[in-house]
Parts: C-alpha cells; sequence; structure tokens
C-alpha cells in the first residue's frame, strides 16, 4: 500500500513540471519573442547535453565532439528538406539516422578509453566540418544553405495563444527533449543499462561473465548521436540558416557538457536543468551585468558548483527537499 503511495506520489513533481513547460511558459511568456527565443536555445543545448550524458552515463564514455553529430544531423535534415522536398519531420528522423552513421566511421576509436577516445572523437568532428566545407554541391560550402524549410505549421491558435513562431518551436523542441528523456530512463531501467552500469565498476569482469562490452558501447553512441543529430536537424529548420563553422561549432561541446556537469550529468533530468540555468543565467543576467567577458562568471559558477556539489546542482536540490522529511521523521 505504501509503496503504491510513494509510487504516485513520484509522478505528482513529473507531471507538474509538464504543466508548467506546455501550459504556463507558453500562457506566460508566449508574447515575449525574445525570452522564448532564449529557452528554446537552451533546450537545443539541453538536448545535447542529454545525449552526452547518456554517452557519460551509461557508455562510460567522455566525448569531446558531440559538434560532429549535431553538424552532421543539421546537414542531412536541411539537405533532404531542401533538394529532396521531403517533409520537416521525415528530415529530422533522417538527420538522427545521418548521425547514427556519422558513429558508425568512430566504432574503430571504441577501443580507445579514457582521453584519448575524447581526443578521437574531437578529430572526427573536424574531419566532417572540413567536408561540410569542401563539398559545396551539396552543402554551399563555407557560404552555407539558406531558406531552409521551417518547422511543420501548426494551429496558430490553440488554448487561447499563439501557437505559431517562437512558441511553436518551444513546445517541438520541449517534446523532443522529453521523448529523449523518457528513452534515457527506459534504456537506464533496462537489464542493458544494468550491464552498462556494472562495466563502469570493472568491464572486464563484466566480459568474463558473457557482456559484451563494445557492442553495448557501440550502441550507446549510436543513441547518443541520433539524439544530438535531431537537436542540430531541429535547429537547423529553426534557423534556416547553415553554415559549417556554425553547425559544427565547438559551442556544441562546451555549453552541453557544462551543462550536464553543472545540473548533474549522473540524473535524467539533470543535464536539462543545468542547460536552462546556465544558458539562462549567462544570456539574461551575467551578460546584462558584464556584456564583454559574462563568460567569466559562469565559469566561476561552474567551479563553485563543482567544489561544493560535485553530483550537480539537480541532486543537491534533491537532498535539500529530502531533509524536512528525514528530521522529522526521526
Amino acid at each position: 500500500m505504501s509503496g503504491r503511495f510513494t509510487a504516485g506520489r513520484g509522478w505528482t513533481p513529473f507531471i507538474a513540471l509538464l504543466a508548467v513547460g506546455y501550459v504556463a511558459v507558453p500562457l506566460l511568456l508566449g508574447a515575449n519573442q525574445y525570452i522564448m527565443s532564449m529557452l528554446v536555445a537552451a533546450l537545443v543545448i539541453g538536448c545535447v547535453a542529454l545525449s552526452w550524458a547518456l554517452l557519460g552515463n551509461l557508455g562510460g564514455m567522455v566525448s569531446f565532439g558531440h559538434s560532429a553529430f549535431f553538424g552532421v544531423g543539421a546537414y542531412v535534415s536541411a539537405i533532404v528538406t531542401l533538394k529532396a522536398g521531403m517533409p520537416v519531420p521525415a528530415g529530422m528522423a533522417l538527420g538522427g539516422a545521418g548521425a547514427v552513421i556519422a558513429s558508425l566511421a568512430m566504432l574503430p576509436v571504441l577501443r580507445l578509453r579514457g582521453p584519448y577516445f575524447a581526443l578521437a572523437i574531437l578529430a572526427y568532428a573536424h574531419i566532417f566540418r572540413i567536408v561540410a566545407t569542401e563539398w559545396t554541391s551539396a552543402t554551399g560550402g563555407s557560404g552555407g544553405i539558406g531558406n531552409i524549410p521551417v518547422l511543420p505549421a501548426v494551429p496558430r491558435s490553440l488554448f487561447g495563444f499563439d501557437m505559431g513562431g517562437k512558441t511553436g518551436a518551444y513546445l517541438v523542441i520541449l517534446t523532443i527533449v522529453l521523448l529523449f528523456a523518457l528513452a534515457f530512463r527506459a534504456i537506464r531501467a533496462s537489464h542493458y543499462g544494468l550491464a552498462l552500469r556494472a562495466m563502469h565498476g570493472s568491464e572486464d569482469a563484466t566480459r568474463v561473465v558473457g557482456v559484451n562490452s563494445t557492442l553495448l558501447k557501440g550502441v550507446m553512441l549510436m543513441v547518443s548521436a541520433f539524439m544530438a543529430g535531431v537537436a542540430g536537424a531541429f535547429n537547423a529548420h529553426y534557423l534556416n540558416f547553415l553554415e559549417p563553422d556554425y553547425a559544427f561549432s565547438g559551442v556544441w561541446v562546451t555549453l552541453p557538457i557544462v551543462a550536464a556537469i553543472f545540473g548533474g550529468y549522473r540524473t535524467i533530468a539533470g543535464p536539462v536543468l543545468g542547460a536552462l540555468v546556465v544558458y539562462l543565467l549567462d544570456q539574461l543576467v551575467f551578460k546584462a551585468l558584464i556584456p564583454t567577458g559574462h563568460q567569466l562568471v559562469l565559469g566561476g559558477l561552474l567551479v563553485a558548483m563543482i567544489i561544493f556539489s560535485p553530483t550537480g546542482l539537480l541532486p543537491l536540490l534533491q537532498k535539500s527537499a529530502s531533509k524536512p522529511g528525514r528530521n522529522d521523521h526521526a
């Protein structure tokens, strides 16, 4: 009885967050185009941070090259929708598939560990950027691709507020992030997730009992690549323009990593929470106070979080929220 009550109570924060995300935010902030654009950008970063955390948390691999998946997904979706006339949702799915294909080229580096793997993935990101720059017939080269088809049209009015423009894009990326978070949760709760967590303790020991660690790590790399590729595809259709230096920018590596670590990369919601807090604080507060060099404040905030709560912001909030309950019980 108490177990069912606890499980039911566990859904309450999730339902409340859904209500805030899908109803309260559009109703309260939908008219403010600047704030909505900041939320869209933060959720794009959160999506990449979630894919990075999945690879690090379950796959046990630290990547410095997620910009490769982001950029490939963006270019594949832009090309198939612009030049082949494919619908945008299908193009975004193919963008994720393109990132998965790109990850297949990286499978040989799964033999590497630690910083060697991270640097090898970073090298692949640079290779893909060079390919996008030189393959002018498909990508437009350094001049980029313009007039990329926009996100699919949605009803202009729903629940009393305008669903076009920034609000519609916000709801699309929010849904993508939610679906990926649920997929992350399902993988972690499966027997594959159990095997992956066991690999963190001793990869050699798991091999002895029959776990194919290389295969599992490869699958996690492909799942992570798909997530980042879809995020890149969404971003391309949201901005309607794409060029190599932006698509494969180091921003799609540094900001997601900072967001994931700040929010708590060993949790599912932590990377998304970290992206929202880090990006919105930086753009709306620190940038206004210090127009030049505002990233220094963000760096200091990250250092403080690592020192005082190495597990991240979300575990810190959960720990603080549970203290009164423990004291009352005692």
